[in-house]
């Protein structure tokens, strides 16, 4: 990114080293257990490729779709490459904030400060979350050396080994099949994105609505912030309607933007919801333990890890992402049982056919659009 006065507005280096510098140590493992926790990884993925194919029957048999790699990370890597893709999707809204920042009196001087405070900022952030991420499909990060990228825009597959053995370790499940649950949670996300051609970009064009929606205006923005820190201090100015308990990334949001992320809620329930449906379909064949695994793993997202790993879930949204799990997998199950595998697959036809958020609560609304109007 073009830079004015020499400081980007938010320093990724530095964001880098802070989470690097204070990320967890991961679990107590010897040099030979890890490398066979990596190899393990490695096949599992693979096989998982497999499955997730015959049991979704969204890729025709003997269809060749683009490669996308997958690579087993530490949480620094994992931190690393969430980093580039962040800097990536944020790029026409730090471009525009720049330009802002660029007519300000002071304004580059302000901002090399303001850069910096920002990447320390993100690095805690992505520090906190570089221990509780077992695997992501990453859709929008270019390739580098360090981390390569399907070609022409293609995603890539992470596991992030160190998060796995503590969770099965904590869990006291079986190793050989909780890491094959997770590949296949996290190989029906590959799925989704190399079967669906046009998801990734109706994603980022939503994602890149949503931040072009974005206040500009420094004092707006303080004053957005101002709001959304009396709600969650109980201290909102009379009249004013409770938030019920939303987290800050909603609350100061334009009303424009809550109609966008109203689309990319129902879309990210859809997508983990089907992953969940997936993960344990498959399960019973392949995951001897999968109905131990799922109730343990179901009892540690429902309690979190401490108080304060509570209060950072609902200040960063994370309680929203795990509503979106039990939603959307109720809302997949359902439609299958309505109307089979292939009938709930016509999901996947357009940006017309994903469900609403009102649908995902609702899926008897979605089968009737969608099937009964396309039989009428």
């Amino acid at each position: 990114m073009t830079s004015l006065g020499g400081a980007e507005m938010v320093d990724w280096k530095l964001a880098v080293a802070t989470a690097t510098r204070l990320v967890r140590p991961g679990p107590d493992i010897s040099r030979d257990e890890a490398r066979a926790v990596v190899a393990e990884l490695r096949k599992h993925a693979k096989a998982s490729e497999e499955h997730v194919r015959a049991y979704t029957r969204m890729i025709p048999e003997g269809t060749e779709l683009q490669d996308t790699p997958v690579l087993v990370v530490d949480r620094t890597g994992w931190v690393k490459a969430n980093v580039a893709g962040f800097r990536e999707l944020l790029r026409p809204l730090l471009g525009k904030m720049q330009e802002r920042r660029g007519s300000t009196p002071g304004g580059a001087v302000l901002g090399a400060v303001g850069g910096k405070v920002t990447g320390v900022e993100v690095g805690m952030l992505l520090s906190f979350l570089s221990s509780r991420v077992l695997g992501q499909y990453e859709t929008f990060a270019p390739g580098s050396r360090d981390l390569p990228a399907g070609e022409n825009g293609g995603g890539r597959l992470l596991l992030v080994a160190p998060n796995i053995v503590h969770v099965e370790r904590e869990l006291e499940v079986d190793p050989h099949d909780f890491r094959l649950w997770v590949c296949l949670h996290e190989e029906t996300h590959r799925t989704q994105f190399t079967a669906v051609p046009w998801l990734r970009d109706h994603l980022e064009g939503e994602i890149q609505a949503f931040l072009g929606e974005t206040e500009v205006d420094p004092m707006t923005v303080l004053e957005r912030l101002r709001e959304a820190a009396q709600s969650f201090a109980g201290g909102r100015p009379d009249g004013e309607e409770d938030e019920g308990g939303r987290s800050l990334v909603e609350l100061v949001q334009t009303p424009a933007q809550r109609e966008i992320l109203g689309r990319l809620t129902a879309v990210m329930s859809l997508l983990e919801g089907h992953a969940d449906y997936v993960m344990d379909g498959v399960g019973p064949q392949v995951v001897p333990s999968v109905a131990e695994i799922r109730e343990k793993f179901q009892q540690r997202r429902a309690k979190g890890a401490s108080r304060l790993d509570l209060a950072l879930r609902r200040l960063l949204g994370m309680d929203a992402k795990l509503r979106q799990y039990k939603d959307g997998e109720r809302f997949v199950r359902a439609v299958v049982e309505e109307v089979g595998m292939d009938g709930f697959n016509r999901v996947w036809t357009s940006p017309n056919t994903l469900p609403t958020k009102s649908e995902i609560a609702a899926p008897a609304d979605w089968v009737a659009r969608v099937h009964r109007k396309g039989e009428a």
